[in-house]
C-alpha cells in the first residue's frame, strides 16, 4: 500500500533552478529514511544532501564527513551555544544537528536542499522556515517496524522497547507534514519522493 497526502498545492514544488528549497525528510527510526535518501541521491546527484552532525560513534562502515560528522558532546554544545545548527535534537542519548550556513548558502544558490532528520528537528524546520517542504516516511505497520529495528541487531532489548514507543509517537504527528508516503516498497516510495520533488 502507498499513500501520498499532499496537503499543499504542489505546483510550487516543481524543479526549478531558483530559488532553492529546504526538504525535509523524516520519520520513525528503522523506517528506512537513509536507505531512501541513498537512493534519491545516487540518481539525483544535483541534490543537496545535508550531512547531519553528531555525538554518537560511528557504526561500522560509516565515513566521518560523508555520513555524518561525528563530534564530542562538548563541542557540539559549543556549537548550539554559538546559534551553528538550524535544528538540533537529542536522540537515544545522542545529539543530532543541522549546520545551518551551508544549508543556507545551498537554498540561495538554487539548489534543491534534503535534510534527513527526526521530528523534533523537523518540527524546529518547519517554525522557523514554514516554506520547507515536509515528507514524513511511514512504515506500512508497526509490526513490520519492529522486524526491521530487530533487523539491525544493533541494539539491546531495553533501547529497541524505547525505540518502538517512540516510533508510535512519531507516527501520530505524520499528518503534521505536506506529504506522506508509506515505505512498504523502497522503489514505489522512491518514485513517490520522485513525484512530491519533481513532478
Amino acid at each position: 500500500m502507498m499513500q501520498v497526502l499532499p496537503t499543499q498545492s504542489s505546483a510550487n514544488t516543481k524543479e526549478c533552478p531558483s530559488p532553492g528549497r529546504l526538504i525535509v525528510l523524516t520519520g520513525p527510526s528503522g523506517v528506512g529514511k537513509g536507505t531512501l535518501m541513498q537512493a534519491l541521491l545516487k540518481r539525483h546527484p544535483e541534490l543537496y544532501y545535508s550531512v547531519s552532525v553528531t555525538t554518537r560513534s560511528p557504526r561500522p562502515g560509516e565515513i566521518d564527513g560523508k555520513n555524518y560528522y561525528f563530534i564530542s558532546r562538548s563541542k557540539f554544545e559549543q556549537l548550539v551555544a554559538q546559534g551553528e545548527f538550524l535544528e538540533w535534537a537529542e536522540f537515544a542519548g545522542n545529539y543530532y544537528g543541522t549546520p545551518r550556513e551551508a544549508v543556507l548558502n545551498q537554498v540561495r544558490s538554487g539548489k534543491l536542499v534534503v535534510l534527513e532528520i527526526e521530528l523534533k528537528g523537523a518540527r524546529q524546520i518547519r517554525s522557523s522556515f514554514p516554506s520547507a517542504l515536509s515528507i514524513f516516511i511511514l512504515p506500512p505497520s508497526l509490526d513490520e517496524l519492529e522486524k526491521r529495528i530487530r533487523g539491525r541487531a544493533q541494539d539491546p532489548e531495553e533501547a529497541i522497547a524505547r525505540r518502538l514507543r517512540r516510533a508510535q509517537e512519531e507516527i501520530q504527528a505524520a499528518d503534521e507534514f505536506d506529504v506522506q508516503i508509506v515505505n512498504d516498497d523502497l522503489e514505489t516510495a522512491l518514485n513517490a519522493i520522485e513525484a512530491t520533488l519533481f513532478g
